[in-house]
Parts: C-alpha cells; sequence; structure tokens
C-alpha cells in the first residue's frame, strides 16, 4: 500500500494550529491538489462527513471522507473513499520549545482497476507530498 510522510514544524502554539488543521475544509488553502472541501455533516468531530474534489495527475475527484478519530491538540484522522482507492490521513501535533510540529501521514489502497497504477504511485506520490508539505508549512507559519 503505498504511503506518505512529511513533518513540518513551525513557531506557532499547538492550539492555533490544530484549529487550523482539524477543520479539514481547510484543505482547500494548503493542500495544492484540492479544489473544494465541504463538511457535509457533524460538528468536525468523529463521524462528521466532508466531500473533497481534488485534481491529481489531470484528472479531478470526488472523495467521501469521514472522521475516525480525534484526540484534541494529539491526533486527527480521516478516512476517504475516492470509488477506486481508499484513503486514511492522519495528522498527529506534538508541541515543540517554540510552537507545534504536524506530521501529516497519508495511505493510498487502489482497488479494482487501479491497482494497475499502484507501482506508478510513489514517484507522483512523493513529488505531491512535497507540495503538500510546503504549503501547510507556508500557511501554518502565516496564522
Amino acid at each position: 500500500m503505498p504511503s506518505v510522510e512529511r513533518t513540518v514544524t513551525v513557531d506557532q502554539p499547538i492550539e492555533k494550529v490544530w484549529t487550523y488543521l482539524s477543520d479539514f475544509t481547510t484543505t482547500e488553502e494548503w493542500d495544492p491538489p484540492t479544489v473544494s472541501t465541504v463538511r457535509t455533516s457533524g460538528d468536525g468531530g468523529v463521524g462528521s462527513t466532508y466531500t473533497n474534489v481534488s485534481k491529481f495527475l489531470g484528472n479531478e475527484t470526488e472523495v467521501k471522507y469521514v472522521v475516525t478519530e480525534v484526540v484534541p491538540h494529539q491526533r486527527f484522522q480521516i478516512a476517504g473513499d475516492a470509488g477506486s482507492m481508499d484513503l486514511l490521513d492522519t495528522m498527529t501535533f506534538e508541541p515543540t520549545a517554540t510552537g507545534t510540529s504536524v506530521t501529516y501521514h497519508a495511505e493510498f489502497s487502489p482497488h479494482g482497476a487501479a491497482k494497475l497504477a499502484e507501482p506508478l504511485m510513489p514517484l507522483a506520490l512523493k513529488v505531491l507530498a512535497d507540495k503538500v508539505a510546503a504549503s501547510m508549512e507556508e500557511k501554518l507559519a502565516a496564522l
């Protein structure tokens, strides 16, 4: 199963970073492939749902997400269904001496015909993860 992980550290308090990133609609601001994200139910806690539209490798894909875990100021996890692929995004938050460190881990589980593209995914995901991390760091630093 392909996965990527990046860690960004910013000089911002964990409360501010948590509030921003655990509101998954902010992906429109820091996740370069995201075209739109709308919360469709819930208050952002476990069981809340989101519809995300992202553009990846030239194609727009709709992903239905559900929040699966919330540990305030520590961990936020959301599972996605893109039809031909399941996604699992986990953000962990840790205070540092001057701010906050966020580790973003994303797992991709293709199924059906999408499994044929799995060998090509690691390179594309590495490039994507680098762009996401840079954008996330920039947005968090500006909070």
